[in-house]
């Protein structure tokens, strides 16, 4: 099961329409590139632990920043940085090696979708609350 925020957009340097996914895998958050399938934390056991699963039966608040010129993104859950969920241009074990592997490659947002996509079997319900968008941190 994905839990998925899509930012659509060109993803830079001829990676065509892509988007820019926010989900789950492997129980944890994770950052999905589109064009190449790259993740951010890498999908191995020591890569996963430097995310985290979301909570279940309660209100989590999930906040995003994606700097578009410097190929940055960050991520937050209750106000708390997610170790795992960072690019920022310098090589990280098990983080963001395959991530930094596409030199040069820069997000240009053009719009947000929010939306799932379950690729098991079971029900799960996701709720979406005060979406807000800027150019600063808001926070919860």
């Amino acid at each position: 099961m994905t839990a998925r925020r899509a930012l659509g957009g060109n993803a830079g340097n001829g990676y065509g329409n892509r988007d820019l996914r926010v989900g789950g895998q492997n129980a944890a958050l994770q950052w999905n590139r589109q064009s190449d399938d790259a993740t951010l934390p890498e999908q191995s056991p020591a890569g996963v632990a430097h995310s985290r699963p979301l909570p279940v039966d309660r209100w989590v608040c999930v906040e995003i920043r994606v700097d578009g010129p410097a190929g940055q993104v960050q991520t937050w859950t209750d106000g708390s940085e997610v170790a795992g969920l960072r690019a920022d241009g310098v090589p990280t074990a098990d983080v963001d090696r395959q991530w930094l592997s596409r030199a040069g490659w820069r997000p240009a947002l053009t719009d947000l979708r929010l939306g799932w996509e379950s690729y098991g079997e079971g029900a799960d319900r996701l709720w979406f609350d005060d979406i807000a968008w800027g150019s600063s941190r808001i926070g919860c």
